[in-house]
């Protein structure tokens, strides 16, 4: 399925029914007067979200959404039926912003928002009839229904973001230490969507892990996929930062790991002004350095110590592919999570 994670529609609530002008026909009963009944009401706008889908794509071919118009009163007091309501099922994390940016909605831990209402259906000539005026030959046409544009913005929900460039074996981790089978091959952008995976750290503990795809030098302006899926990581409690240790991408590993924070300190000045931003550079950040099995012990010290001068802690040393020290490095993600969670 293609991954869709932003899409601009219009929405928009169904129209009141018109009331009815009738009069009452019936034999022995020359006069009986105005029984004009009142119009339906106009279907709402409804959003629901589903934990079964995380996507966008089923909404995306259609520009325009409309609930049901209400249907017209009739003779005899009958109100017309109201219209159905138009429910738009979208993932959890989906927020809807104007089209100038202003969140309407976060549907974050939220299973239904009514965002628009119908029109009220129109009251019939029975409802204006007085002693007065016994027989009334106008009805009321009904309100109008509620139209806006809106954009629908797929933000992945994640404990843990896992972050660092193309080849560093996000993918390879996080199907090692996950149910997650993502696409796994030795080449630039092998993935191109985000990939969820629920992570189990004891009988009673699990966390939900994030790899989010795309970010090389630049992605803050746009360059690779970083600017597509760096909000992804927005709702995420704290980062793998994951750095290739091999250098057999021909790349350094200590500038790989500054060129990435450095992307999340320039989306962060992008995006500060952003209703609901929470800078991305300021959250905890696990440095793990990945594919030890390449190197030797002094050259994995030596590794190490830049790391921890540049950083201020001790990076964490494993191996996607054999899976060393990938059972103590899940026991300490899941200490720092529940530690995150009571502050």
């Amino acid at each position: 399925m293609k991954f869709i994670d932003e899409v601009k529609i219009t929405l928009a609530s169904g129209r009141g029914g018109p009331g009815c002008v009738s009069y009452r026909r019936e034999s022995l009963m020359p006069r009986g007067g105005p029984d004009g009944g009142d119009g339906g009401k106009g279907g709402d706008v409804i959003i629901r979200t589903s934990k079964h889908i995380n996507s966008l794509v089923d909404i995306r071919p259609n520009k325009r959404y409309a609930a049901q118009n209400g249907h017209m009163g009739m003779g005899r007091q009958k109100a017309g039926p109201n219209g159905e309501d138009l429910v738009l099922i979208v993932p959890q994390g989906t927020v809807l912003r104007t089209l100038e940016g202003e969140i309407i909605v976060d549907m974050t831990g939220i299973e239904e928002h009514v965002l628009l209402k119908g029109g009220r259906g129109g009251k019939g000539n029975e409802f204006f009839k007085t002693s007065v005026n016994q027989a009334p030959d106008y009805a009321q046409p009904g309100e109008e229904g509620e139209e806006i544009e809106v954009k629908l913005e797929l933000k992945l929900i994640a404990d843990v973001g896992i972050i660092g460039f193309p080849n560093a074996g996000k993918s390879t981790l996080i199907s090692r230490i996950s149910a997650a089978k993502p696409k796994i091959a030795d080449y630039p952008f092998t993935t191109l969507t985000p990939n969820l995976g629920v992570v189990k750290a004891g009988d009673y503990t699990s966390f939900v892990v994030a790899d989010i795809p795309g970010l090389v030098k630049g992605a803050h302006e746009g360059v690779g996929l970083g600017i597509q899926f760096l909000k992804h990581i927005e709702r995420t409690r704290l980062f793998i930062h994951l750095v290739d240790a091999s250098g057999m991408s021909g790349r350094d590993p200590l500038q790989d790991f500054e060129d990435i924070n450095y992307e999340l300190k320039m989306y962060d000045e992008k995006n500060k002004d952003k209703e609901g931003f929470f800078p991305l550079a300021t959250r905890p950040q696990f440095v793990v350095l990945n594919k030890i099995d390449t190197l030797g012990e002094t050259q994995l010290l030596k590794l190490k110590n830049k790391f921890k001068e540049v950083s201020g802690s001790e990076p964490y040393a494993i191996s996607a592919v054999t899976g060393k020290n990938i059972k103590e490095f899940i026991q300490e993600l899941a200490r720092q999570i529940l530690k995150e969670e009571e502050e």
